[in-house]
């Protein structure tokens, strides 16, 4: 599946290593004030070559709108955008047409499909997530006419929750040919309450696709999450006053449904696969192998994906917020 989302719907295009990547965003409404500046500062956080806690890839990302926005406003018919690939390095990956990275996409890729772009991982790269980035960057902005903002911050990396320790760990890691996991929180403030529907469409379990479709991710948490395991009911319940709830383990879902407190995400980052150390792998005939990847590549991701869950959450909430509008206007 390339395409997300059902009343604001995104389709992305493109891989690692080809001409560009892109987004076509179908289902926002008409008559919003947008233009590239409105998109450009979100994928310059998402941007490689900003730092050495970074991939070195030398990109500049800059987006361009093709459709959809005229005279400086929405139309309501398809927005495509594109980022044109500057900074690829197909040769890099040469050795990669025949043998399978440990941790990647593309021993199931070729399994899937029986034929793969090694370039990168071709679409299971996360430059993938340009698009969602873009689309993204739409959405906060609609959002943000109904008083909702999304944010995201760093929790922890490798166990390291201080700032100067968490540069010191991905430093270490980057030195020893290594990379290393984290932790990111993100919260949508100002959601109004009764956003999701129960059972099957659930505000939570839309939430959870969403971050679990970002390649990186292993595990999502809403609310407290796992610690709820080994609570009392009178420990983990949120009890409500006349002036509102007076905690907030649930995260500010309940039933499926925004009860109109701040919706609270975390996210479990895989460290990154391609790591300079040597692993033991299969080539593409089923032959043991050895290998060492090269290129440009992060060690650590955690920096790199808050912009891409910031994304993904005001994704999901744009949706609900637009099927809530439909559901009123029917009156049911």
């Amino acid at each position: 599946m390339n395409t997300f989302g059902t009343n604001f719907r995104i389709t992305t295009f493109g891989e690692s290593h080809g001409a560009a990547v892109g987004v076509v965003v179908d289902g926002c409404p008409p008559g919003m004030a947008l233009d590239e500046n409105d998109i450009q500062p979100l994928l310059d956080r998402r941007r490689p070559g900003t730092s050495s806690l970074v991939s070195p890839r030398q990109e500049r990302d800059r987006i361009g709108i093709l459709s959809g926005v005229f005279e400086g406003k929405t139309t309501g018919t398809p927005i495509a955008m594109m980022v044109k690939n500057e900074g690829a390095h197909p040769h890099d990956y040469e050795e990669l047409r025949t043998l399978f990275r440990p941790g990647h996409a593309d021993f199931t890729y070729q399994q899937k499909y029986g034929i793969r772009d090694y370039r990168g991982g071709g679409r299971s790269s996360g430059r993938e997530t340009i698009g969602r980035v873009a689309a993204g960057a739409i959405a906060m902005k609609y959002l943000a006419t109904k008083g909702i903002a999304v944010s995201g911050r760093i929790v922890s990396v490798h166990g390291r929750t201080g700032a100067g320790e968490i540069e010191a760990e991905i430093l270490a890691a980057k030195n020893a040919g290594d990379s290393v996991g984290g932790t990111a929180e993100i919260v949508a403030t100002g959601c109004p309450a009764g956003l999701g529907d129960p059972v099957f469409g659930k505000l939570d379990a839309a939430i959870a696709g969403a971050m679990m479709g970002i390649g990186a991710v292993k595990g999502v948490e809403i609310g407290d999450g796992f610690a709820v395991a080994g609570r009392f009911g009178s420990e983990n319940n949120d009890p409500i006053s006349k002036d509102g709830f007076l905690s907030n383990h649930a995260g500010g879902i309940l039933g499926g449904i925004s009860s109109g407190q701040d919706i609270i995400v975390c996210i479990a980052v895989k460290p990154t696969s391609s790591i300079a150390k040597p692993q033991r792998t299969v080539d593409i005939h089923g032959n043991d192998a050895e290998i060492t990847v090269k290129g440009r590549h992060d060690p650590c991701i955690v920096p790199r994906i808050i912009p891409v869950a910031e994304a993904m959450l005001a994704l999901v909430l744009i949706d609900a917020v637009l099927e809530q509008a439909k559901y009123r206007s029917k009156g049911e």
